[in-house]
């Protein structure tokens, strides 16, 4: 099926999901796949999808990904914060899954042009202990009791297609919410009480570059009010698919900042104030 998939994404990379209600062909499903192993853009629907084309295309997707790719490592939640669900005109949040091979340790080097349309941004990971009790919980001092370890991550996610401006909700969720890479920092230990729960809703994420310069900042509130309430999203919505989480799962819980291009040269570092000993992680660009 790789061979398959390569031969696809020479011949349809171009090729456009179905503009109209039905959820996209197989074939159309593999050229998106193909176009994403390949990091070649492929060209958006002029009209845009429904949202239930978008997803039942995303889970066709995601299985040709995973011939190439391997099994699953975890999910991410995108759109998880009000600014990034404006910029895609889609008010609820998308999952994708996320492949070993596209997680990196803190200090990686990684290529500006990582993929068709790169960009990064701060986001953070959780480690689940307990999936059951994490697909239970109803608040964030209540997740936090099923989470092992939080850990700092610099999302680097692709837009993939030729317009990234024209890109709206369905087909982000087709192309997998636009998982590609992601940098992992060090895990840092989830003590479950009121106190970290509460550091997590109100820490400041901020990217910085080389020389210190602030590139942009958020809140810990600006992914659902607090970024736990995003892994109960992600917990409820594999559940209600027939996918739950297992123990030692990753969940990247969305952004707290604008989506950047990379540029070579460029070294970014996320800071997340506010953690138990304000933990960072760092990425740069070749």
């Amino acid at each position: 099926m790789k061979t398959s998939l390569a031969a696809l994404a020479l011949g349809l990379a171009g090729l456009a999901p179905a503009a109209h209600a039905a959820c996209p062909t197989d074939l159309e499903a593999a050229a998106v796949a193909a176009a994403i192993v390949a990091r070649q853009p492929i060209t958006a629907a002029a009209a845009e999808m429904s949202m239930e084309d978008g997803l039942c295309g995303r889970d066709k997707v995601v299985r040709y990904l995973a011939q190439t790719y391997g099994g699953a490592v975890g999910y991410k939640a995108g759109l998880t914060n009000p600014a990034v669900q404006k910029r895609f005109n889609y008010n609820a949040p998308l999952r994708g899954t996320l492949f070993r091979s596209m997680l990196v340790d803190d200090g990686a080097e990684v290529p500006a042009a990582f993929g068709a349309r790169p960009v990064f941004e701060a986001d953070l990971v959780v480690e689940v202990g307990n999936p059951v009790g994490l697909a239970r919980a109803t608040t964030p001092g209540e997740a936090l009791r099923h989470i092992k370890s939080v850990r700092p991550f610099i999302e680097l996610p692709d837009l993939m297609v030729d317009d990234p401006s024209k890109l709206g909700g369905p087909m982000l969720a087709m192309i997998n919410v636009g998982a590609r890479l992601g940098v992992l920092g060090k895990p840092v230990a989830a003590k479950h009480d009121k106190a970290l729960a509460e550091a997590l809703a109100l820490m400041t994420v901020s990217l910085t570059d080389g020389a210190g310069t602030v590139i942009d900042s958020g809140k810990g509130s600006a992914t659902l009010g607090n970024p736990l309430n995003a892994a109960i999203w992600l917990a409820q919505d594999l559940a209600r698919a027939g996918t739950p989480l297992k123990r030692g799962d990753l969940l990247s819980l969305g952004s707290f900042s604008k989506l950047r291009p990379p540029q070579p040269g460029l070294v970014v570092t996320a800071r997340y104030e506010g953690l138990p000993g304000n933990p960072q992680v760092v990425v740069k660009f070749k």
